[in-house]
């Protein structure tokens, strides 16, 4: 089943002035693209394989890959599911879940709280990756970092919003500060 690079619901330059068009173009459109072509050449090699790349990874320990296609599936199928999630939570106005608002509220004592612990992580993270919100295992919220493409869904966890801090997200317009590329993002995650 050959995957497609995920459709964006606004255009290139709707994140301004917190992600630049020529960002998004180079993120989305080469990077997003990049991990979508080299995770579909890992898939040909397993036709069987048919579910979607999310539950895969759920479920990679017991895939019949072998083991350098199972760490390239990481790296880029993790790229597709993680950009995935990140360009669908993105968006110029706040669609704010209720629900999940008042679950962190619950999980982390305020919003606010949420947001300083997943800031700290993708801010204080050594290198490329991503800081997440998550709901664990045992069906609460949690906060931490992974390197790379790496996934929470490869520790059993679902990943509500993610934080992408590998240099390409924000070097042209942020350059070296991924603080305030990071407390720009707040202005365009709608779920919160």
């Amino acid at each position: 089943m050959k995957h497609e690079l995920p459709k964006l619901a606004y255009s290139y330059d709707a994140l301004e002035p917190y992600m630049d068009k020529e960002t998004m173009e180079l993120h989305h459109g080469k990077h997003h693209q990049a991990y979508t072509n080299k995770m579909n050449a890992i898939l040909e090699k397993y036709p069987e394989l048919t579910e979607i790349p999310e539950e895969l990874m759920a479920k990679l320990d017991s895939l019949s890959m072998d083991e350098k296609d199972k760490k390239d599936f990481i790296n880029h199928g993790g790229g597709y599911i993680n950009h995935k999630l990140f360009f669908n939570i993105l968006g110029p106005q706040k669609e704010v879940d209720e629900k999940l608002l008042e679950e962190i509220k619950e999980n982390f004592g305020s919003v606010e709280e949420m947001k300083k612990q997943m800031s700290d992580a993708a801010a204080t993270h050594f290198g490329s990756g991503w800081a997440w919100l998550v709901r664990n295992k045992d069906n609460k919220l949690e906060v931490y970092p992974t390197s790379n493409q790496d996934s929470p869904l490869l520790k059993g966890d679902t990943p509500i919003i993610c934080i992408d801090v590998w240099e390409h997200a924000y070097y042209l317009k942020y350059q070296n500060r991924r603080p305030e590329y990071i407390e720009n993002l707040w202005n365009i995650i709608k779920l919160v």
